[in-house]
């Protein structure tokens, strides 16, 4: 059964985690670990282990309020879960959670875990940092709560919970990851550098790897990522080049912030990866 991870996240990867399934059965990795540097929802990570697919998942986020929904989910459910059915879905609250997450060093970890999970379920488009459109199609036409399923997502962070002896987190650069937490891996590893969009202040993910470094963090994924290894950038000739060499494939997705048909990724492999011959054209295709 899939898991519906309790975050939204702009890029959808739902139609993805088959692909994934058979990456891992075509190589030998059933039974491994799983590495999520950008972590964000980890719809991916949390799917393989609920599944079976995976002995242990590894989610790492440089944005320190993820950061706090996870630790909290993993580490305080009860609490989480509470806060979830206590909470009353207004205008108000929403206003008073986004002062939460604008000051987060006035608040505990749960709180600041909470907020940044509130508006991701409550924002039209799952981002943070409304501004005044937001609020004001959050006072007409758009269903305030049309995405805050009390129940379900009390359900979803509880199964969570469940797994949460196999998961481990971190709050860390994807650089410093790769230097720190990887080489400790087994071989028999997969990690999925799953790079965030360059969006700014409205993004779900920030971190300056994307915004300064992409050329960096190719040569150090190149030279010191031992195991398995993917990366996924939006399409552009530029990634293509900076992981010449390296299988590829182009394929569209379906994004939740820009929902233009022809947006489309890349996604590229470490050599010794096999790769999947995947049959939905739609889906991917060989670049």
């Amino acid at each position: 059964m899939k898991f519906n991870t309790p975050l939204r996240y702009p890029k959808g990867r739902s139609n993805i985690l088959s692909f994934f399934k058979i990456i891992f059965a075509q190589n030998d990795l059933l039974g491994g670990h799983y590495v999520e540097p950008y972590a964000g929802s980890a719809g991916i990570a949390l799917n393989l282990l609920t599944q079976g697919y995976v002995s242990r998942v590894h989610l790492n986020d440089a944005n320190p309020a993820i950061y706090a929904f996870w630790h909290s989910v993993i580490n305080q459910p009860e609490e989480f879960c509470k806060a979830i059915h206590d909470i009353k879905i207004t205008t108000e609250e929403w206003r008073r959670q986004q002062d939460i997450l604008s000051f987060p060093e006035n608040h505990s970890a749960l709180e600041v875990g909470f907020s940044i999970f509130f508006l991701n379920r409550i924002n039209r488009l799952g981002i943070l940092h409304g501004d005044v459109t937001d609020e004001k199609s959050h006072s007409s036409h758009w269903k305030f709560d049309a995405r805050f399923n009390k129940l379900n997502l009390i359900r979803g962070i509880e199964w969570v919970a469940l797994h949460r002896s196999l998961i481990r987190l971190y709050n860390q650069d994807a650089t410093d990851l790769i230097k720190t937490v990887l080489p400790a891996l087994p071989d028999k590893t997969l990690i999925y550098f799953d790079v965030p969009y360059q969006t700014g202040e409205r993004c779900l993910q920030k971190d300056r790897d994307f915004q300064n470094n992409r050329a960096s963090l190719a040569e150090l994924i190149k030279k010191n990522v031992l195991q398995h290894w993917m990366v996924s950038y939006p399409n552009n000739p530029g990634i293509m080049e900076m992981y010449k060499g390296y299988p590829a494939i182009i394929y569209n997705i379906c994004n939740n912030v820009r929902n233009h048909p022809k947006d489309s990724e890349i996604m590229i492999f470490s050599n010794r990866l096999v790769i999947p011959d995947w049959k939905n054209p739609s889906n991917l295709k060989t670049a």
